[in-house]
């Protein structure tokens, strides 16, 4: 005697202990389809995180909640129905009427009365004209909660923290050169192309460890100081700014940097981004570069005290020596918070950044510049 396996519902599962609700983002399976155990269903988002939710068991999917729908955690948005997917409830469809000689109002032929639907004044007409033009032109969507938490997030930033932003240059020429001569070999080797960033968290290390103050962040009337390095590269994805984390840089050569990196970013990219991913940097870096940034004053990302902008690297007529070189010049920005860190920490830590990326033999060898 043979058991039926029974309907298995699908939950929003728990993404953090701090989110009980989020928004159904999209399904990636459509009602009535056959799923593998595995396969992806829906990404839930939410204030602080996209998540891919996975079917448990095989079976035939039933959608309950529509997509962009708020939803609860625990809350059944689903089912997984065994064999083949049930079917369809459907409203029924009405049959129209047929209109009999009895029913139908007579008319007088002497005075004509026109139906109401079809009476419209020059001034219907002209609003009716607007407001087809506004909807021509316009479009609207509600905040995704990651996009409605970023917003929230820098806004609080600007009121709570006294920012300020300190400007510098840096020539990467010698890293340029550096990285082209030994792209291949590198590749090669660690199976992964080596960036620009990955020297600039081994500056940033450096930089932090020279400039303590910037390594620590304000809570209540306290300065709390860190002494580890974890540290947020910010990341462009098609739902917001994201800015996950790498933990212990100081533990990890240009490589590893490099692969962790690669596997941040392409979580970020696909929304499967955890929780701690992105909790716990003491300093984040966001290359507006890649986009043709070439001057910005990059926000804080609170509870942290600085941010360190990276920009487009252009080449530009410069003094070396007694001569006029083009070198392949890149503006640096520093904001920091002033009530923790004074304006001479955050010129001497732009300018451990600058020595750092400007000597990237220092990185390959892990030492450090003279002061």
């Amino acid at each position: 005697m043979s058991t039926a396996t029974a309907t298995l519902p699908i939950r929003v599962p728990s993404v953090g202990e701090s989110i009980t609700s989020g928004v159904l983002g999209s399904w990636k399976r459509k009602n009535g389809d056959s799923v593998a155990s595995g396969d992806p269903l829906f990404e839930i988002e939410t204030d602080k995180v996209t998540s891919e939710v996975f079917a448990e068991a095989d079976g035939t999917l039933e959608i309950l909640v529509a997509e962009g729908t708020e939803v609860k955690v625990g809350q059944t948005v689903g089912n997984l129905h065994p064999g083949k997917a049930p079917a369809r409830k459907t409203a029924p469809t009405e049959t129209p009427k047929k209109e009999t000689p009895a029913a139908k109002a007579p008319v007088r032929e002497s005075s004509p009365i026109p139906s109401p639907t079809l009476v419209r004044t020059e001034a219907d007409t002209a609003v009716l004209s607007q407001s087809s033009a506004r909807s021509d032109r316009e479009s609207r969507k509600k905040m995704s909660p990651l996009r409605r938490k970023i917003a929230d997030r820098l806004v609080s930033a600007q009121h709570t923290a006294a920012i300020l932003t300190t400007f510098n240059e840096a020539d990467l020429s010698n890293l340029i050169a550096l990285r082209t001569e030994v792209q291949s070999t590198f590749q090669a080797q660690h199976g992964v192309k080596l960036g620009f960033m990955s020297f600039f968290l081994q500056a940033a290390v450096h930089a932090l460890r020279a400039v303590p103050a910037v390594n620590a962040r304000i809570e209540g009337d306290e300065i709390v100081s860190q002494h580890y390095f974890d540290i947020g590269v910010a990341v462009g994805t098609e739902r917001g700014l994201v800015v996950p984390v790498l933990r212990d840089c100081d533990q990890m050569d240009l490589a590893g940097l490099e692969k962790s990196l690669a596997a941040v970013a392409a979580r970020a990219r696909d929304g499967k981004l955890s929780l701690p991913d992105l909790e716990g940097g003491v300093f984040t870096i966001s290359n507006g570069g890649v986009y043709g940034s070439v001057l910005s004053t990059p926000i804080l990302n609170p509870p942290q005290s600085a941010i360190l902008g990276l920009h487009a690297i252009q080449q530009r007529p410069v003094a070396v020596g007694d001569q006029v070189e083009i070198r392949q010049m890149m503006n640096l920005a520093l904001s920091y918070d002033h009530r923790l860190i004074d304006g001479k920490e955050a010129v001497t830590f732009l300018i451990q950044i600058k020595k750092f990326v400007e000597n990237p033999a220092l990185a390959l060898l892990r030492l450090t510049p003279g002061s």
